[in-house]
């Protein structure tokens, strides 16, 4: 047999796609609610890719109250770098939205598109890992965490107390998992 090439779609999945095989048991209502989810998740993506570029191009936003403008104006504002990985190991990195170490102040800036309530955790472990990659000590700087989300902004001054067991856990878990590769092969 010969059978059609789809080159332009080797490698992607369709939103209904076969190893995403739950939809089949879909209401109409929910398969719609699912794409509405799809396209926010996209739209958000795009969101995160504009704000960076305008970051990066020191590019302010028309001043106003809206979640997409205060977060790129107060990046450009407090100097910071947009979508900055943080690497502890292959098994714990993450990438910030923004982040700034300047004069002892670590900033680090989150930018939420969704309607789910966001969590500092994500933010804490941000810090942790920053400390961690740069060799730093919790207690030796001053870290000011913000959330972005629903035209508010959401500010957080974590302690030595939040940082540490952070630090902490990815450490043991990492020689967890790491040993447990090591099993593997």
């Amino acid at each position: 047999m010969n059978f059609n090439k789809h080159s332009n779609y080797e490698g992607q999945h369709a939103f209904l796609s076969a190893s995403k095989y739950h939809w089949v048991n879909y209401s109409d209502e929910k398969i719609a609610m699912a794409y509405a989810k799809y396209l926010a998740v996209q739209k958000g993506t795009e969101l995160h890719e504009f704000a960076a570029r305008c970051i990066r191009l020191r590019q302010k936003l028309p001043k106003s109250k809206k979640t997409l403008n205060m977060y790129v104006n107060d990046a450009i504002g407090f100097k910071m770098t947009p979508e900055q990985v943080l690497y502890y190991s292959e098994n714990c990195f993450g990438t910030a939205d923004a982040i700034a170490f300047r004069n002892g102040l670590l900033r680090i800036h989150d930018l939420k598109t969704g309607e789910i309530p966001a969590h500092m955790e994500q933010l804490v472990i941000y810090a942790a890992l920053f400390c961690l990659e740069y060799h730093i000590k919790p207690a030796d700087i001053e870290t000011e965490l913000r959330l972005y989300q629903s035209d508010d902004i959401i500010c957080f001054t974590p302690t030595v107390e939040d940082i540490v067991p952070v630090m902490d856990k990815i450490i043991s878990f990492d020689k967890i998992i790491s040993k447990l590769k090591s099993q593997e092969e």
